[in-house]
């Protein structure tokens, strides 16, 4: 027992340590926010200045993990779908599939590594063990990015849309009120900033709105941004107005995630019977029945006296 705690707790520190390895190698710096800082650094010191190349973590990656680059080519030649994962995480850097398949590599080193401190009797066990796990490590923390990085764009789009509707009935089309809008809530709302971003990017290069927006859609693979999308594309077809769309589906997705909430408050009374019977019953049973049956014992121990 004591052994397979030690493994569940290295288990854990292997797992925090490659995630803060690709957090620290990868960073939250998306293309649109790294463009954006290009952008101002040209206009504070001029474009014609240019800079040293600064120290990158990537670079140590790469030289500590150059003899495995033909593992991390197989990897990568299995794994097609890996580029667009890593895109929906928001990890969208050339470099990105590379550091995400080396903390891949490292992992079972880093995990057989830890597994010379279970001792000699159990170390091919604790190896194997933290191995898989090391491996399988930097897939854990990319599904856990992905889904946070969807929930928060799904939980963001309600707001960005009402603040849409506003510069839109304020004058603005709706390709300049993308831009403020990406521009406003940069801060607030990162992940879908950096979306529309990106959006009025490919406008700009030329690609059709409609086909921008589907874009965003695939990008982002949320359910509520491809029925905004589809909104969108009826609203372009049919020549209604855009401004009352977008208002009416916000508050509809606002309403939807109300009955998402009650929904799951309702499912908390079911969830309680679990804790309540497992913790607080035989508890409450001790403090209640416990003198009782004290009392109990000591008259029969008397009466058998």
């Amino acid at each position: 027992m004591t052994l397979v705690l030690i493994a569940v707790f290295v288990a854990l520190a292997i797992f925090a340590m490659v995630g803060l390895l690709i957090y620290a190698v990868i960073g939250e710096r998306s293309v649109a926010e790294s463009r954006l800082a290009e952008l101002r650094h040209e206009v504070e010191v001029g474009v014609g200045e240019v800079s040293a190349p600064g120290y990158r973590p990537q670079d140590m990656l790469a030289t500590v993990t150059a003899p495995l680059a033909p593992f991390r080519d197989w990897l990568r030649a299995r794994d097609e779908d890996l580029s667009y994962r890593l895109s929906l995480a928001g990890f969208r850097n050339p470099q990105d599939a590379d550091t995400f398949l080396s903390c891949k590599l490292l992992g079972p080193i880093i995990g057989i590594l830890l597994a010379t401190f279970a001792g000699s009797d159990n170390f091919f066990f604790a190896a194997l063990v933290l191995g898989v796990f090391g491996f399988f490590a930097p897939d854990i923390y990319l599904f856990r990015a992905i889904a946070k990085r969807k929930d928060k764009i799904n939980k963001s789009l309600p707001d960005v849309l009402d603040l849409l509707v506003i510069c839109m009935e304020a004058g603005l089309g709706i390709d300049q009120a993308t831009l403020r809008i990406a521009g406003e809530v940069q801060h607030v709302y990162p992940e879908l900033s950096e979306e529309l971003f990106i959006t009025s990017y490919e406008q700009r290069a030329g690609k059709p709105r409609l086909e921008a927006w589907r874009s965003m859609s695939d990008r982002v693979d949320v359910d509520t941004v491809r029925q905004f999308v589809a909104m969108l594309t009826q609203t372009e077809r049919l020549g209604t107005p855009i401004a009352q769309s977008l208002g009416n589906f916000a508050d509809a997705l606002r309403s939807k995630r109300l009955l998402k909430a009650e929904e799951q408050a309702a499912k908390t009374t079911v969830k309680l019977i679990f804790p309540l019977a497992l913790f607080i019953f035989p508890a409450l049973f001790i403090v209640l029945l416990g003198p009782g049956i004290l009392t109990a014992i000591k008259v029969l121990e008397n009466s058998g006296a």
